[in-house]
């Protein structure tokens, strides 16, 4: 017998149960996850978890897909493609948190530096709500008809995930998804509340690189050199204005300067400084406005302080891209219907769009037009945000050596939820 509506409520003994289960199991494998975190591409021990944990569920396994990514599927009868993703890489963090499961991993990057590794970004709860869920769909299968898709993803951070499985035959080589959906962990939502936004939710990401040139020389001799130090400076200054002064502002949009390297001691001058900037952005328009911004302002500069044509500062965009991420519309409002079923309306709340990045996105981009839908986990325990909104203080943030959500509502929240949703659209 299929599921009706709200057959998710805790009057559901059956599912109740299962889920309860699960989100013990799910919680210790998190601890396990948590301790044990590996950098993006090199998630080599943790695909292989999430692989006996595909395996464990019954689910047809596909390892190694466009990296290290894991696919599973799971036919049951006639009906919608649903399709759930996980990440699985960790960053590279020194755990200050003082947890009993810390992290303590010391891992080679891939510049052959050891540095320590963290899940700051809440993939591994990702990961364990991810087979949290699998584990309690396969158990209620009985419920639902269609087929269960699900992707463990490699490397989100670097956004060289999804772009690989999609280009790997993600869409070809299985079923097309009628309808994608994803978690990511938000400190700033209390632990049992999720946040959902229709359409624009994550912004898109591009990396520019500028070189600055100049003519160097002795400290003491400013007047015979060219400092690419006072030019950079004036770029860095004049960037600010792109934003407030280029872009409308009913526009998002982020430049921001995150790196700037240039000489070597006091008194010399250099020949040329390296800078590093992050845009963040909604439309590609204003990324092409931003962009060609960037370059005028930068050859102004220059310009300014009697650079000739020839030397004038070198520009570069990443190739690597991470598109906006849009939510469907019709998507976010039936996972708002199916999680009000689930944790009641009062426990969703509607949240804003971020200018941070994932790599979510590209699903949604394909030629298939994959309906997605993200949704922000809440992760802080209620009394903790109680506490620190009384001490006028905030939750510790994303990519945070002290992040230290609340895992057993967190997890048991996210399984409910992405249980509930799945359960409403395989449902008559």
């Amino acid at each position: 017998m299929m599921l009706k509506l709200g057959a998710l409520s805790q009057t559901n003994s059956e599912i109740a149960r299962v889920i309860n289960e699960q989100s013990a199991n799910s919680l210790a494998l998190c601890k396990q996850l948590h301790q044990n975190p590996e950098l993006s591409t090199m998630e080599f021990k943790t695909a292989k978890l999430m692989v006996a944990e595909l395996e464990k569920a019954g689910m047809e396994v596909y390892p190694d897909f466009g990296g290290n990514s894991v696919v599973g599927i799971l036919k049951n009868g006639k009906g919608p493609v649903v399709m759930i993703r996980t990440d699985m890489d960790a960053l590279p963090i020194e755990e200050k948190t003082g947890l009993d499961f810390a992290s303590s991993v010391i891992s080679e990057n891939s510049d052959g530096d050891e540095v320590s590794v963290m899940h700051a970004c809440g993939h591994d709860i990702h990961m364990s709500v991810w087979a949290g869920a699998i584990h309690t769909l396969v158990t209620l299968k009985d419920h639902w008809k269609g087929t269960l898709m699900v992707i463990a993803q490699q490397a989100e951070e670097l956004s060289q995930g999804a772009g690989p499985a999609i280009d790997a035959g993600l869409f070809s080589k299985f079923p097309v998804p009628d309808y994608a959906l994803a978690y990511h962990i938000n400190p700033e939502l209390e632990s049992g509340k999720i946040g959902l936004v229709g359409g624009p939710v994550f912004a898109g990401v591009k990396t520019v690189n500028i070189t600055v040139f100049g003519k160097g020389g002795h400290g003491a001799y400013p007047e015979k050199c060219i400092d690419p130090i006072v030019i950079a400076s004036r770029i860095v200054l004049d960037l600010q204005t792109i934003v407030s002064r280029e872009i409308s502002p009913l526009d998002p949009a982020v430049v921001t300067v995150g790196s700037i390297h240039g000489g070597t001691r006091p008194n010399i001058i250099p020949d040329e400084v390296k800078m590093e900037l992050t845009l963040r952005y909604y439309s590609e328009s204003v990324l092409e406005q931003i962009l060609s911004a960037i370059q005028r302002i930068s050859n102004a500069a220059a310009t300014m302080a009697g650079i000739p044509d020839d030397k004038l500062p070198l520009v570069e965009v990443e190739p690597e891209n991470t598109p906006p991420v849009i939510n469907d519309n019709k998507l976010s409002s039936l996972v708002r219907q199916f999680a009000s079923e689930t944790i009641g309306e009062k426990n969703i709340l509607q949240t804003s769009p971020a200018m941070v990045g994932e790599d979510f996105g590209k699903y949604g981009l394909t030629p298939e037009n994959v309906p997605i839908c993200l949704i922000w986990l809440g992760s802080t325990a209620p009394d903790e945000m109680e506490k620190l909104k009384a001490e006028g203080k905030e939750p510790y943030p994303l990519h945070s050596p002290y992040l230290n959500p609340d895992y057993a509502k967190t997890i048991e929240t996210g399984i409910k939820v992405m249980v509930g949703n799945v359960l409403g659209l395989m449902r008559d």
